[in-house]
């Protein structure tokens, strides 16, 4: 700042032709606004200090109407949480203060920066709130200049201990956890720390509320698929490892690997067909299902049925299986080969009538489909659906079985141990796995799965005057459907001729309670 007292400050200019035609004298407290605002950065504690926030509470007794404040609770969690970041970034904030004080953790305290910009109303001379008038001497000067640029004079005395106003010169829009998170005293963060705000001049009610409403309430939810997508800038597994919420991020991170694989290695039968940034044609499955799928199979944690990838075995409490990111890609792609073999070598009436199904031309930069029975439009298994009840199934059934399948003895070349991930020995640690028992043991369940189900979705033209086919297809479809499709396949693989497979599906139904 030129000086502690004046705040440099950027003009911004939006206001269109066609918003002239807004009625603003519709209704109460919508007074037409200014055609541009101000953007500008401040010291935190100062705008701490010449902040307001105005909150709405439930009075029973007033009208919704009149409550002319905008503002939510504060969460004095959430500002304290925001706290502890600003002066530790993630995952240090999440740490326990005996941890903070451990020289283990010393290396996980990272810059708690808060880019994102405040939005304020300043408030002019003779403002009234809360039946108060902010005065002359309380109230910020803008002082506009050229080159789009203007000048904020703040209050002469507003660092004064004894100052405290009847209406503060600035009031909170958005971002009062925020602010909350500092404290007013000029020396409350050491160095220079300050906000980026965006300001308003004399902004009526009805556009604070209409700002705050547009901010807070009618963004669009955010895409999954492509904040996933984002993950591989994330891995620096050592803070992941070590915050409390960075399990929960790795085991995403992992999900999101194992995906990527399955859709892009050439052996994988999923290459090419996974829509990886959740855009409207951009292929079968999300990745956001598939890194939920995984999550609620090979990756989770917890009884009474574990993830392969990282729980305590059934057979061996304790006994975890260490398999590099490697095996563990390998062992999903061998999964889908398996089940996708099955599916070709079928003449089961679904697999034939979907076979004859009309079909679409490939999207743009999507693999052409084989055989519609396992990949085309009206099949189950290249849904969300269809993708988690695979994945279940078989983490289910290999869980259970680990010791007899004798997967800790599956033994890769030194040459590929390392826990990279390399097409190469990816494919390698498949062929490895030809010939293992549980190779066999997957092929059994896949014969069973694609034997015995009815993979058709309830949209399949066959089934349009089935009525009473299609009816029971549809219990799979909404989210109640993923645990009927378990169910199923639990059930279905019970009554397996093999006697391996039905012993141990009769086992998981058991732990499952199912």
């Amino acid at each position: 700042m030129p000086n502690k007292f004046e705040v440099p400050a950027l003009i911004v200019h939006q206001w269109l032709d066609e918003w002239n035609g807004v009625d603003f004298k519709a209704g109460e407290h919508r007074k037409q606004p200014q055609p541009e605002f101000y953007m500008f950065s401040i010291k935190a504690s100062y705008l701490r200090r010449l902040s307001d926030v105005y909150r709405r509470h439930a009075d029973p007794d007033q009208p919704r109407s009149q409550d002319v404040a905008i503002q939510r609770f504060h969460e004095e969690i959430r500002s304290d949480e925001i706290k502890r970041f600003i002066h530790g970034g993630f995952p240090w904030s999440s740490l326990a203060d005996r941890q903070k004080q451990s020289d283990e953790y010393k290396d996980l305290r990272m810059p708690g920066w808060l880019p994102t910009s405040i939005v304020a109303n300043i408030l002019p001379v003779s403002a009234i709130r809360n039946g108060k008038t902010i005065q002359k001497n309380d109230a910020i000067r803008i002082e506009k200049t050229e080159n789009q640029v203007a000048k904020l004079i703040l209050p002469e005395n507003f660092l004064d201990e004894n100052w405290n106003p009847d209406v503060f010169p600035l009031e909170i829009i958005d971002g009062q956890h925020r602010l909350y998170a500092i404290d007013e005293s000029a020396d409350s963060l050491q160095g220079n720390f300050e906000f980026p705000v965006v300001a308003f001049y004399d902004l009526d009610v009805t556009w604070r509320a209409y700002l705050f409403y547009t901010i807070n309430i009618k963004p669009k939810k955010i895409n999954t698929s492509l904040a996933y997508d984002l993950y591989p800038l994330l891995r620096i597994q050592d803070w992941l490892e070590k915050s409390q919420d960075g399990l929960l991020v790795y085991r995403e991170t992992r999900a999101q690997e194992m995906t990527e694989v399955l859709w892009s290695h050439p052996k994988s039968p999923w290459q090419g067909r996974i829509n990886m940034l959740g855009e409207k044609n951009g292929g079968d499955v999300t990745q956001a299902a598939f890194i939920r799928a995984l999550l609620t199979s090979y990756i989770k944690r917890g009884s009474p049925l574990g993830g392969l990838f990282g729980d305590e075995l059934h057979s061996k409490k304790g006994d975890i299986l260490e398999w590099s990111r490697t095996k563990q890609a390998a062992f999903l792609i061998f999964i889908w080969i398996s089940l996708q073999a099955a599916v070709e070598k079928s003449k089961e009436l679904w697999a034939i009538d979907l076979r004859h199904a009309p079909m679409k031309q490939p999207k743009p930069g999507q693999k052409p489909i084989t055989d519609a029975a396992f990949a085309g439009p009206y099949t189950l298994l290249a849904t969300d659906q269809g993708v988690r009840g695979i994945l279940q199934i078989t983490n289910d059934m290999c869980f259970v079985a680990a010791d007899q399948l004798q997967l800790s003895e599956w033994i890769l070349s030194d040459e590929f141990t390392n826990d990279g991930i390399d097409p190469a020995a990816i494919t390698d640690a498949i062929n490895a796995l030809h010939g293992k028992p549980v190779d066999a043991f997957l092929q059994k369940i896949s014969a069973q799965l694609v034997a015995k189900f009815d993979w058709r979705l309830s949209s399949a033209p066959s089934l349009l005057q089935d009525v009473e086919r299609r009816r029971a297809q549809m219990v799979f479809k909404g989210s109640s459907g993923y645990k009927e499709l378990r169910s199923q396949l639990i059930d279905l693989l019970i009554t397996s001729d093999d006697k391996e497979v039905g012993t141990t599906a009769k086992t998981v139904k058991e732990l499952l309670k199912y």
